[in-house]
């Protein structure tokens, strides 16, 4: 008991507590879909639900390369296009390094679509060896 009286050592013990908290924070606080997903999960969230890829580049960067059968809808865009989504399909939000479709994909889920970012983006899926189509 005398150890947790010293002042020093209660300074310790708090430091402790403190800091467990702090590294268990991110575990207890991530809900459902929002985590990135590896492109590996993508390719399955797309063939298993029928996901749809989102590129919210602009048409430039969508035109020089992209996912296959994903659909361009520029980040500044997205919002007022939400109704030309489908509504029943998670859809699986990209753009070059996957941070711009982060905020994209918890804008989606905010109005109550199934969203999840890409993780990496699309430099990440080309990391994964998965190909690439250029749009006309």
């Amino acid at each position: 008991m005398d150890f947790f009286l010293s002042q020093n050592n209660l300074i310790i013990v708090l430091i402790a507590i403190v800091s467990g908290a702090l590294l268990l924070w991110p575990t207890l606080s991530t809900r459902r879909g929002t985590h990135p997903v590896t492109a590996t999960e993508a390719v399955q969230l797309a063939n298993r639900s029928q996901g749809v890829f989102i590129d919210v580049r602009g048409t430039e960067q969508y035109k020089a390369g992209t996912i296959a059968q994903a659909r361009n809808v520029p980040l500044a865009e997205l919002e007022a296009k939400l109704d030309s989504l489908p509504k029943n399909k998670p859809l699986i939000v990209f753009c070059d390094t996957g941070r711009e479709s982060i905020r994209a994909a918890a804008m989606l889920r905010k109005h109550g679509r199934e969203a999840v970012s890409l993780e990496g983006g699309l430099r990440g899926w080309a990391q994964a060896g998965l190909p690439l189509t250029k749009k006309a």
